[in-house]
This record gives structure tokens, C-alpha cells and sequence, in this order.
């Protein structure tokens, strides 16, 4: 029998950048037809995103994708290196890179675990090597979005239970597996693991990291030479 792997999972928005699914929705609404109304229609939901989110992620998630209705998957599919260099990229914190490419070093298989949408993270997994990502997908009927998330909706417990899934399949051991994110919705993703740790965490999640001692890392300092990322 093969020995167990493991393995180092990632949240996306806010652990290994600055930007969210709000930002890079707002990238395609200004591009859609009628692009000035779709982008203030954006702006005026904010109070409402806000307070869904605070509410429940998997509220957010299943409110805010229905924006994508009606967008052809060809059209963002064309979109998605323009979206990475004008709007990801640069929000990329600086010790982002070197922390991946740290666990890589130590026998890691690096995954991307997050509930952005598949179609905006090619460029991003090329840009870190991860060996996997588990995302979000919209629904498409005959190349147009539907505004639906395909099931599981990867919020909370079922991000969680995708990630628990991933490992059953390559035969990774969570325990000795690491896990990073900076919100407090990710507590079971950061629960299933041996080696946990809180990125720039909210209120919350510090409050836990800190009960918990695990470490609590800034990767908007970038790292130290040896690659390992400064932390308090």
C-alpha cells in the first residue's frame, strides 16, 4: 500500500491576494453590453453584498453569481488573461509565491481550494504551479450562463467536504496536510488539517488562531530569504 501524500490547500481571496469575486465580476460587467449601468448596478448592491456575506458565504456566493447570467462561456474563457494581468496580478501579495513555492519544496502537492469560479483562475494556477484546484463552477446551457453555481456550492462545511473528497481520491493524509486562509468561514477547512494556519485573519478567525497557537502569517510583507513567510 502507497504511503499517504500530502498536501498544502489554499484559500484564494484575501490569503494569497487583495482582490475577490467582486472585483473580477467587476472587470466583465464593464465589458458586458450596457457596461456603465451593469458597473453602477454593481456599486449600489455593495451594502446588500456586504451584509450577505456577513450573513453566510454560501448566501453571497448563490446571490452574486447570478450577475453572470447570460454571459457566453467563450467570452469569458477570451477574457481570462486580460482579467489576470489588469486585475489579479497586481493584487497578488508579495509573499504569496514564495510560501507555495516553499511547501512545494518540502514535498507538498499544492491545491487551490477556493469558491471563485473556474473560469478566472487558469493564469492564476500557471502563476503559482498548483498541482490541483477546487472551484466554484457556474452553469451553462448551450455556451450562456445560467446564474446557477453547478453543485456542491463550495462555501463553509462543503468547501470542507470537497477538500476532504480531494484527499480520499490521491490518497492524502489531512493530518499531516496544511491549510491557509484568512476567514473565519474556513475554520473546517483549517479544522481538517494537522498544520493550519490563519493569513491576515479576520477578527474571528485571529480570535481562534490565537486560542488555537497557530501561526498567523502576513504575506503582504513578502518572506524571509529562506522562504518562509513572516508570521506573528
Amino acid at each position: 500500500m502507497k504511503e499517504p501524500l500530502r498536501s498544502a490547500f489554499y484559500d484564494l481571496d484575501g490569503t494569497l491576494l487583495a482582490g475577490n469575486v467582486v472585483t473580477r465580476y467587476a472587470f466583465f460587467a464593464r465589458r458586458r453590453p450596457w457596461g456603465a449601468l451593469q458597473y453602477a448596478r454593481l456599486l449600489a448592491s455593495v451594502p446588500l453584498l456586504v451584509g450577505l456575506d456577513l450573513y453566510s458565504r454560501r448566501a453571497f456566493n448563490e446571490y452574486f453569481y447570478r450577475a453572470y447570467r447570460g454571459l457566453r462561456r467563450d467570452w469569458l474563457d477570451g477574457l481570462a488573461e486580460t482579467l489576470f494581468e489588469e486585475v489579479i496580478r497586481p493584487d497578488i501579495y508579495p509573499g504569496a509565491k514564495p510560501l507555495v513555492a516553499a511547501d512545494r519544496r518540502e514535498g507538498y502537492r499544492t491545491v487551490l481550494v477556493t469558491g471563485a469560479l473556474d473560469f478566472d483562475l487558469p493564469a492564476v494556477v500557471r502563476h503559482f504551479g498548483f498541482d490541483d484546484v477546487i472551484s466554484n463552477r457556474l452553469v451553462f446551457a448551450n455556451g450562456t450562463a445560467t446564474g446557477e453555481v453547478a453543485p456542491p456550492l463550495l462555501a463553509g462545511e462543503t468547501k470542507v467536504q470537497a477538500l476532504l473528497d480531494w484527499c480520499r481520491k490521491y490518497n492524502v493524509d489531512a493530518a499531516q496536510s496544511k491549510a491557509y486562509s484568512d476567514s473565519f468561514s474556513d475554520l473546517p477547512m483549517l479544522e481538517a488539517v494537522g498544520q493550519p494556519a490563519a493569513v491576515h485573519p479576520d477578527r474571528r478567525l485571529r480570535q481562534e488562531a490565537l486560542r488555537r497557537g497557530w501561526p498567523i502569517l502576513d504575506l503582504k510583507k513578502g518572506n524571509h530569504g529562506d522562504g518562509s513567510p513572516l508570521g506573528s
